[in-house]
């Protein structure tokens, strides 16, 4: 095991599941009226109200414990610059196989290491295709990662951590893993010679730190692939591409997607004004209610997934990993105001950052879906897949669709097959 890095197994305290069951015993309801259950109001009374019910006196926490504590889970301290040293959770899935790459998986808000499960077992050991030695943290803020107790850490000090994250891994230079005495002695299969590459992969407050980490940190990071191009282009582009709409030459899907788009900033986008403006006035409510962190968080799963059939556990699972989180559930809202306020730092991702190769992949019901030619602003970009089902939680919605995009970018036939050639030429 290396240094500063040690096994995890998340253990909620039998108080705080205690106290969660007796504020849910308690909970108030809003009355009853001919729209409760419309959800174009939002989250809809009956169902609210009925996975209360079944937080209270159905749901069995424990048992989704111990299915999560079969992962290999761990803690690492890390320094991030002008902040006190975090306490931040990862999980770390290593392949068997001798040339499968590391990747560093992000999530964002609502999301959590917990999207990332159905994948590691596609992504690590495959039946066929590219592997790969799987990251996934907690963001600060989120999950069994520290709270940041000081202003101003914004998604430029997200992707520093991330960053450190890897470099406390073993893997120097971000794209080199060079195990030395200082590292101690890994498991498995690796052996002291052996140099590995890392790529990045980002959806949601991913898409953002992981655009961040490459054009940071560009020396480190071999290559991304994002599934939430949020993009900007510049006045140039922007112009053409409005001409373009307006003299009918995007195609039906391309409107379709710009529709999806619209209407996300138009019916979808209100919390995202509200956590970035004032989210200790939220927090409170999350902080106090269960119900009050049900509704807020069930609303996205509904609304932002392609019909996705969530079971009553699945939603559960997903809030108790909010409810129960080290930092609690109102902290999670920060990184939209650190984001908000420190818009010139945070948001040149979303311009072109050269270097780094890029894949994108393309799904009808995530929130921000552009033509395919404006995901080429981006960056170089060097892998496209386009798909007719799927959203916002792409890697929890659509697990086979999601590890194949990756398998294609990095197979033999894939504009990224040259990062998992270096691999072997550096051994």
């Amino acid at each position: 095991m290396l240094p500063d890095i040690k096994p995890f197994k998340i253990a909620v305290p039998d108080s705080a599941i205690a106290a969660l069951k007796a504020k849910l015993a308690k909970a108030a309801y809003p009355d009853e009226v001919d729209f409760s259950d419309v959800w174009n109001y939002g989250a809809t009374r009956n169902d609210v109200k009925r996975l209360a019910k079944h937080w209270e006196d159905g749901f069995d926490w424990r048992a989704q414990e111990q299915k999560l504590n079969k992962l290999p889970h761990y803690m690492t301290k890390i320094s991030v610059d002008g902040f006190e040293p975090l306490d931040i959770h990862f999980i770390h899935q290593r392949s068997s196989q001798s040339n499968a790459i590391p990747l560093l998986f992000v999530h964002g808000w609502p999301g959590s290491f917990l999207e990332v499960t159905k994948i590691l077992p596609l992504l690590t050991e495959p039946r066929q295709g590219q592997s790969f030695h799987v990251i996934a943290p907690s963001l600060p803020n989120f999950g069994f990662s520290q709270q940041v107790r000081q202003r101003g850490f914004a998604l430029r000090q997200y992707a520093e951590c991330m960053h450190k994250v890897m470099l406390q891994l073993g893997y120097e230079n971000y794209g080199r893993m060079t195990l030395t005495a200082k590292h101690g002695t890994l498991p498995g299969n690796f052996a002291p010679e052996l140099m590995l590459h890392t790529v990045t992969q980002g959806g949601d407050w991913g898409f953002f730190i992981t655009r961040l980490i490459a054009l940071h940190y560009p020396k480190h990071c071999l290559a991304s692939h994002i599934n939430f191009p949020l993009v900007r282009p510049p006045p140039a582009k922007s112009l053409w591409f409005g001409l373009q709409y307006l003299l009918g030459q995007y195609s039906h899907t391309d409107k379709q997607w710009l529709a999806r788009t619209l209407w996300y900033f138009a019916e979808g986008a209100g919390y995202m004004m509200q956590q970035s403006t004032k989210p200790s006035t939220l927090g409170f409510s999350l902080a106090d209610s269960p119900v009050a962190l049900l509704g807020w968080i069930y609303e996205k799963l509904h609304d932002w997934t392609d019909d996705y059939p969530w079971t009553d556990d699945e939603i559960l699972t997903w809030v108790s990993i909010y409810q129960f989180s080290t930092a609690g559930p109102a902290a999670s809202l920060r990184i939209y105001y650190e984001a908000y306020h420190s818009r010139k730092a945070s948001f040149r991702c979303t311009r072109y950052v050269p270097s780094v190769p890029l894949g994108i992949s393309y799904y009808p019901k995530d929130l921000f879906v552009v033509p395919k030619s404006w995901g080429k602003c981006l960056g170089p970009v060097v892998y496209e897949a386009t798909h007719t089902h799927g959203g916002h939680f792409a890697a929890f919605e659509k697990p086979e669709l999601f590890v194949a995009d990756l398998q294609s970018m990095f197979g033999e036939e894939g504009g990224a097959h040259g990062v998992a050639q270096t691999l072997s030429s550096t051994v």
